[in-house]
């Protein structure tokens, strides 16, 4: 019974892997590059100048971005100033929000980067329009070209299949911390079991994190039912349940102008307040509501990169008088565990190790995929080879997983390299260029998933694989002719933001060439190892 029980489970972990596995393969690439998403912006927005080596003075800096604000937000309704420092906000950037025409019109914020030094606006028309990594990390959870709502609740249906298949491969692997210790290169069907045992069992805390994580984010979407029960199903009820679940964020949005003019505060003494409970360089952004007049509020907000706390604290002064309001009321146990595990699944707390180390959980993640991916097709070579010797062709359900296979595991990059070529070879003042960096992606993916289908398998993975390994280790040479912001120029600089993703990029496309080389092995003749059948007490294979 013990062993009809784990056999069942290895059905189900096979079955909930494979039935959605593409999908989750495309999760986990874009939403690992979201960890880099600040750096991949920069790196995608090449007019912007290189990173201050200056130390900036906030004080300094604040002064001239309330000079700007009140000589172009006059009448405003929002203030916002992004101070510079850190990974999240490299420059110096204001916005300011002015009433909408009709009651209850959002208007668009207008924004402008501004030199902290010189206090200049750097000219918005000289910057690309890009996605950027914010883009890619959106993919993750929103997919692209179709609607959001249905987006959300395909990733999170194949999120909990993710997490049952997560939960039943450690029922499967009786074994599991043996597996860990046990990799056995060039026999097959078992390399492949073994890469997938080791990788899984490695990273198996962040995988189990992830996928858990990844439902708490939009669980009032998936689970309403609770909400609904007490709040009711009208839109008024939702909006009571947003007032209670951010009751500080709602009644400022909300505050109502009096209607009497009175003059602001000069808002860098009010920053230096805000140091002295902080720390000095802590303060990230400073907000303004109703600017102008007699009930301004003013909001400051520490940076939210910080490594000793999950989000950013929070500080409120009357806008016209400087004295400090009330605290913004303690988050309940369920809000504070919620901000937690969001926290933990972007790594708001990560300085830069520990954010590579997210990076390279993330690309153990698809590693895991794919390896569970290329071992289901693996496991049934010996019934296709026989179906070739019966002069019959492939089984469909086994060439269309192969052919998804090779455009997923293979193409994907591909697609990804060919969004950050676009990036470079679009013109800046083309129209509708952020939507055509996407448009490039998505029909190279495409491509990738066709080309499959008209050449030989193994052939068409060393042809993607070396496409891969090109489009990648070439990204370098590409900046180096068509920017300033190239490996010659960031080095010296010390702009390893910059440099650093290039060199990423050449790692990438070196580990690329390493596959295509092993892989290109099986092509020569006897090359292909014989499959090692699975001796007793081994553990269970796949179904």
């Amino acid at each position: 019974m013990k062993e009809g029980f784990r056999q069942c489970m290895a059905w189900l972990h096979t079955w909930t892997g494979l039935t959605v596995g593409w999908v989750l393969d495309f999760v986990f690439v874009t939403g690992t590059a979201g960890y880099f998403a600040f750096e991949i912006d920069r790196w995608m927005r090449p007019e912007l100048p290189l990173r201050a080596t200056q130390v900036v003075d906030i004080t300094d800096a604040i002064d001239k971005a309330q000079h700007h604000l009140q000589q172009v937000g006059t009448g405003a309704q929002n203030w916002t100033i992004q101070l510079p420092g850190g990974r999240t906000q490299p420059q110096l950037d204001v916005s300011w929000q002015k009433p909408g025409g009709t009651p209850g019109q959002r208007v668009r914020a207008e924004r402008a980067t501004l030199d902290p030094l010189s206090g200049a606006v750097v000219p918005g028309d000289t910057v690309r329009a890009t996605g950027g990594g914010h883009l890619l990390y959106r993919m993750h959870y929103e997919l692209r070209y179709i609607p959001y709502q249905t987006a959300i609740r395909l990733v999170g249906i194949c999120t909990m299949f993710m997490f049952i298949a997560i939960l039943t491969g450690i029922v499967t692997h009786k074994k599991i911390f043996t597996d860990f210790f046990t990799f056995r290169p060039g026999k097959g069907q078992r390399s492949w079991l073994d890469a997938h045992n080791l990788i899984s069992v490695t990273s198996l805390p962040f995988f189990l994190m992830i996928t858990y994580s990844g439902l708490v984010f939009f669980m009032y979407q998936y689970m309403p039912a609770g909400v609904q029960a007490v709040y009711g199903m009208e839109q008024a009820g939702r909006q009571q349940f947003q007032a209670e679940l951010s009751p500080l964020e709602r009644n400022s949005n909300r505050s109502r102008a009096s209607g009497q003019a009175a003059p602001l505060v000069p808002l860098a003494p009010i920053a230096r307040q805000a140091e002295q409970q902080w720390g000095a360089g802590q303060v990230g952004s400073l907000s303004v509501r109703h600017p102008g007049d007699a009930a301004a509020v003013i909001t400051v907000r520490s940076r939210t990169d910080r490594n000793n706390a999950v989000h950013g604290a929070t500080l409120r002064f009357n806008g016209t008088t400087g004295e400090a309001l009330p605290e913004p009321p303690t988050p309940s146990g369920a809000q504070q565990t919620s901000s937690t595990l969001l926290a933990l699944h972007e790594g708001h707390f990560a300085g830069p190790l520990l954010r590579w180390l997210y990076f390279l959980a993330g690309l153990l993640g698809c590693a895991m995929i794919a390896t569970g991916l290329v071992l289901w097709t693996t496991k049934r070579k010996v019934q296709q080879d026989k179906r070739a010797k019966a002069g019959q062709g492939p089984a469909f359900g086994f060439r269309l997983v192969q052919c998804l296979n090779i455009g997923s595991i293979a193409g994907l990059p591909v697609a990804v390299a060919v969004y950050f070529w676009a990036n470079r070879l679009i013109p800046a003042d083309f129209a509708g260029r952020r939507d055509w960096e996407v448009h490039a992606m998505f029909i190279a993916w495409g491509l990738m998933l066709v080309y499959p289908a008209v050449r030989p398998a193994l052939r068409a993975w060393v042809d993607e694989l070396w496409l891969a390994a090109a489009a990648f280790a070439l990204l370098p040479v590409l900046n180096l002719f068509t920017t300033e912001r190239h490996l010659g120029v960031t080095v010296p600089a010390g702009d390893w933001v910059l440099a650093g993703f290039d060199l990423t990029a050449l790692a990438l496309g070196l580990c690329f060439a390493w596959a295509a080389l092993r892989v290109r092995r099986k092509l020569q003749p006897g090359a292909a190892p014989a499959r090692v059948p699975r001796k007793a007490g081994t553990g269970i294979e796949p179904a």
